[in-house]
């Protein structure tokens, strides 16, 4: 069984970095990212049918190319397991934030399963999220106060979107609230659909306090909908790798800034 369960890994690691390959690069021939992985062609043609198959990206004759819009984020959702300890930086930068017996909204960003991980472990809050993974995490604390927002299911995203969400959050008053962003450009903030950008907006009005968890890898781009700048969130966590400017922006909007060694 051990055997068998690093095969997978082995597999689901390729197809994270063939995923990667196919962002950064907009459009590839099968054949030059089956010689680029080491991998025959059927090999190469099985990881793109299950890519495909998730809206990962596109398949078409004899070529692997990105969805335009939807690629960030789902390259993020795909990549659960990518700069973890970046991640995991980010978000023990602001476990002293966390009080017991508060609310905390967390958003679907996979930036902040760490975060909600520790939560599940040590800390007994109310965690209000539209992700399901998220509330996956707290699958085994017992007594767990997690409130899962219901509404469209997006399964690509793992998280639920539309107007009951909205509804739901219009009527909460949490703490705190933790997101993270998927393009950040000159201190704005971007999200490639319109309903993850009205969620986020809604998350920051029922919140007493925000946070903001975005690496470096977030900055400098743009996509469809803005929604909003750093200085509404009370704090925003980075690492060193941020560029120079963007740090330059954010606090330029009146963000308080922290930068972290990861």
């Amino acid at each position: 069984m051990a055997s068998t369960r690093s095969s997978l890994a082995e597999v689901d690691r390729r197809r994270q970095d063939v995923l990667a390959f196919v962002v950064e690069r907009g459009e590839v021939r099968i054949d030059e990212l089956a010689r680029h992985f080491g991998v025959s062609l059927a090999t190469m043609h099985r990881d793109l049918d299950q890519l495909a198959e998730r809206r990962l990206l596109r398949k078409e004759r004899g070529r692997a190319a990105p969805f335009p819009t939807l690629t960030m984020e789902t390259a993020t959702r795909f990549r659960i397991g990518v700069q973890r300890p970046l991640k995991e930086a980010l978000c023990a930068a602001v476990a002293d934030e966390i009080r017991p017996g508060s609310t905390v909204v967390l958003d679907d960003s996979t930036t902040s399963f760490p975060l909600a991980a520790r939560i599940a472990r040590t800390e007994a809050v109310a965690v209000v999220t539209n992700s399901l993974g998220v509330a996956r995490l707290f699958d085994e604390t017992p007594g767990a106060e997690v409130t899962l927002l219901g509404g469209r299911y997006r399964g690509e995203f793992g998280s639920c979107v539309g107007p009951d969400v909205l509804r739901a959050l219009g009527r909460l008053r949490a703490d705190l609230a933790v997101m993270s962003a998927v393009s950040v450009l000159g201190g704005r903030l971007f999200h490639p659909i319109r309903e993850y950008a009205e969620i986020k907006e809604a998350m920051l009005d029922c919140a007493q306090r925000s946070l903001l968890l975005v690496d470096h890898t977030k900055f400098g781009k743009t996509a469809t909908h803005a929604y909003g700048d750093a200085g509404r969130y009370d704090r925003i966590v980075t690492d060193r790798a941020t560029p120079a400017a963007e740090l330059a922006a954010l606090r330029d909007r009146g963000a308080t800034v922290d930068v972290v060694d990861a």
